[in-house]
């Protein structure tokens, strides 16, 4: 994929292109769901630095993150006790975008199947 300017609009096109993602809202903010669930969203809160992303991840690939790549990734004390990290879109490029919501999208429909299997 070709450098461009990474947004929000380039996330939801990203987003949208796995399956069952769809656009919803969460806290009045344009979001990206499956199942339902929170893939991703701009970062609402007061401690997040604008033009930043939580994309829901594990709390292991969440920490190799940031040790890989903390100019990219960063977490802050308000969302440390949840599974996701901060993106500054920024620093993204499409290929890594797509890689990374990739991941959170596996991540998502294994915990939801997880859930419905201890439901059922």
């Amino acid at each position: 994929m070709a450098k461009r300017h990474v947004d929000f609009d380039v996330v939801r096109e990203i987003g949208l292109a796995l399956p069952g993602v769809e656009e919803s809202s969460h806290h009045g903010a344009s979001s990206l769901k499956v199942s339902g669930r929170l893939l991703t969203c701009p970062a609402l809160h007061k401690s997040a630095e604008p033009n930043s992303l939580i994309v829901r991840i594990g709390f292991d690939q969440r920490a190799g993150l940031l040790s890989a790549d903390p100019k990219r990734y960063y977490i802050t004390n308000h969302y440390v006790r949840h599974p996701g990290v901060l993106v500054r879109l920024s620093e993204m490029d499409s290929q890594t975008l797509y890689d990374l919501l990739r991941t959170s999208w596996e991540f998502v429909t294994a915990r939801a199947k997880m859930r419905n299997r201890n439901a059922g």
